[in-house]
């Protein structure tokens, strides 16, 4: 059997949905403190550049020591940040975890280095995906606060290892 849809049908329910998935993502992105300085047009268009992507418990979402493409934003789940302990490259140690309304991966982004630590997905999680060219024409004004997030994640290292990795920018 054969189904049809005429023109209209087909657009209001394209709309809807793109509109849906917009106001998810406005409403998400609401609760990430660096996005506080942009405009609300500006949130909105990081909102419709957002890609959803799932992950089962375990999953590798990042792996320290790729090169970056993407940052992150927890819809739904919890995310476990490690990194390979200095001594013992076999071994990773947690750093931390984040909750829904958190982001990661943002460091190698901002940095211009490789990825600093691995992310894996705790049971079942969803994110929202922000890849590096949406990142530098969206987020440019958050680049300056982002950078002063390196050294709360330096600190963060010196709790776990003892000492600071040194993360600023690279050229």
């Amino acid at each position: 059997s054969l189904w049809a849809l005429d023109r209209q049908t087909f657009r209001r329910i394209l709309l809807k949905n793109a509109y849906k998935k917009r106001k998810m993502y406005e409403t998400l992105l609401d609760g990430v403190p660096m996005l506080k300085t942009l405009e609300p047009f500006e949130r909105m268009k990081v909102a419709d550049a957002l890609m959803t992507q799932s992950f089962e418990d375990g999953e590798v979402i990042i792996r320290q020591g790729d090169s970056a493409d993407c940052m992150y934003f927890i819809e739904e789940g919890v995310v476990r940040i490690a990194m390979k302990n200095k001594d013992d490259p076999d071994k990773e140690l947690e750093v931390t975890r984040c909750k829904q309304g958190d982001y990661f991966g943002e460091l190698a982004l901002v940095t211009n280095n490789p990825r600093a630590a691995s992310a894996y997905a705790v049971g079942k999680t969803k994110v929202a995906r922000l890849d590096v060219h949406a990142f530098e024409r969206l987020l440019g004004p958050c680049k300056e606060l982002m950078k002063r997030n390196i050294e709360l994640y330096e600190e963060q290292i010196h709790e776990v290892f003892g000492s600071k990795l040194h993360l600023q920018e690279t050229q």
